[in-house]
């Protein structure tokens, strides 16, 4: 019979397999004898795995004659009364030497016996004291004169199979498990880590350049009274206190734009935006995107800040500008190709759609069996072509350049080609990675193109803007030129990483509801 304090540990969880019972069954015990599996200490780290390994060596022994460790039980090897088990801290796996007779007195073996025995399975978190040393195999190593269990491990870990060197050569790759377990995923495929660890340095690198541009960080509303900045379908929400809805923001533009207008000449913000749209390898619900905006500058500026960054990043993350993505290298080397939109479909279908107004472009779609909704504009068709047949194409680093004026109602028109505006989306690896402007800063301009957007609503199209009348008002008291730009930070990270998916980037991507065991 179990002690009634255990009996929870067994009635909290009905389909328990065979491993997770016993697992429990050994919680029961040490805590019997007066163990407690998870104490409530300060446990004073001093190494980790690699700085042993790789500074370690007979010369300089006296300087790890006294170190502290702590990880993840990933192997053990019992020889008796010595084990042989291999931890991983958050900087490697290292291989600890424990002797009964080193650890517990001679009177006493109960610890032994308890603890490491019979007690210690595969993914408890230890903690040794010791020194450093050799074995005859010639690998470096922790002889344990100390042994603290800090946490035990209920849930057995996937197998994984590693060599004599600790390195994984038959991984768990199911997506589902991976992606919904997270946490299990970084322990059993090394890997996974890394990718994560470059996505910080990505970001801090993006940083740190456009800090020492002189750009301004800053923070913007989550919460938005109305959901501007791009056209995308939102979440939406209630604030009970106001007793008004409020939308996730789908981008942040419109907020760094009025601090444009409030006498900022360069912000940019890292922005956690949110669309209700599809999932896929390249969209997630929820994704970080950067954007600046910088006063007094246009889209050709744009483009060669935009260059000079990307190359920065790539030499960050690689040392070159030569990345590797899948069986491809991609040059992040400056300058990058331009091409308008209107070419770069006449390019790949013959067709001139420069010309064509909406039954025109109607015609092209049936033409090429591209299916589109009868809600959509000419903007949304020109965009529905080149998604189908140029968008792939561009698999090197390319500005896809001045849009047609209804795709854009954010963009100044351009200079001297009438019907389109000054835009440009980056492509990579037939995927867009930014977006930039010179921004609209004509107040009556831009009323007109919000009331467009409207009439789209009207007809049914759910990703066309709202109208923003504070956006307006700001714009009203004066904007100066000014040229901005979003970055999904998500596909960046993706293509230098050499990812497939968005999913393999995101440490928590959205997931359809697991399924209950009935």
């Amino acid at each position: 019979m179990l002690p009634s304090s255990n009996r929870s540990i067994y009635m909290s969880q009905a389909h328990l397999s065979e491993q997770e019972l016993i697992r429990r069954e050994k919680l029961a015990k040490l805590q019997e004898v007066g163990i407690d599996p998870f104490p409530a200490a300060l446990y004073p780290v001093s190494h980790y795995s690699t700085d042993i390994k790789e500074n370690y060596s007979e010369e300089n022994k006296e300087a790890f004659a006294g170190v502290c460790v702590a990880g993840r039980v990933m192997s053990i090897n019992d020889k008796g009364k010595v084990f042989f088990i291999k931890i991983q801290d958050s900087k490697g796996i290292i291989q600890l030497y424990v002797k009964r007779d080193d650890i517990c007195p001679e009177e006493d073996k109960s610890f032994w016996d308890h603890v490491i025995k019979h007690g210690l399975d595969l993914g408890d978190i230890i903690g040794v004291t010791g020194f450093a040393f050799i074995t005859k195999t010639g690998e470096t190593s922790i002889h344990a004169q100390t042994f603290t269990m800090l946490a035990k491990s209920l849930k057995p870990l996937p197998v994984v199979k590693r060599d004599e060197e600790g390195n994984v050569f038959d991984a768990v790759t199911d997506p589902e498990f991976r992606y919904r377990q997270r946490y299990a995923d970084l322990i059993i495929n090394p890997d996974v880590k890394d990718t994560f660890v470059k996505r910080t340095k990505l970001i801090n690198t993006i940083r740190t350049f456009l800090n020492e541009q002189g750009a301004l960080e800053v923070d913007t509303p989550v919460l938005q009274a109305i959901p501007g900045g791009a056209a995308a379908r939102p979440f939406i929400t209630h604030h009970n206190a106001l007793d008004v809805p409020f939308y996730l923001r789908i981008a942040n533009e419109l907020y760094l734009k009025r601090l444009i207008v409030g006498g900022f000449d360069w912000v940019y913000e890292f922005s956690r935006n949110f669309r209700n749209e599809g999932m896929d390898r390249t969209h997630n619900p929820e994704f970080t995107v950067l954007e600046w905006y910088t006063a007094y500058k246009d889209y050709f500026w744009m483009m060669e800040i935009t260059e000079q960054l990307f190359e920065k990043i790539a030499i960050a993350l690689h040392g070159t500008t030569d990345v590797p993505l899948g069986d491809k290298i991609i040059s992040f080397k400056a300058p990058f190709k331009r091409i308008s939109i209107h070419d770069a479909i006449k390019e790949n279908t013959g067709i001139d759609v420069s010309v064509m107004d909406e039954a025109g472009l109607r015609e092209v779609c049936k033409q090429l069996k591209i299916d589109v909704p009868n809600n959509i504009g000419k903007g949304k068709l020109i965009d529905e072509i080149f998604g189908a047949t140029s968008e792939h194409t561009f698999i090197q680093p390319t500005f896809i350049i001045d849009y047609p004026v209804e795709m854009s109602p954010l963009t100044k028109k351009h200079r001297t080609k009438p019907g389109l505006v000054e835009r440009f989306e980056l492509m990579v690896n037939g995927k867009e990675i930014a977006n930039a402007y010179s921004e609209l800063n004509d107040p009556v301009d831009q009323r007109e193109r919000f009331e467009e957007q409207l009439k789209l609503m009207e007809r049914g199209d759910d990703e066309a803007m709202f109208i923003d009348h504070d956006f307006l008002r700001a714009l009203e008291y004066g904007m100066p030129p000014t040229s901005g730009i979003g970055i999904g930070i998500d596909r960046l990270c993706m293509m230098m990483t050499n990812q497939p998916s968005i999913q393999d980037v995101l440490l928590f991507p959205q997931m359809r509801p697991e399924k209950q065991v009935e």
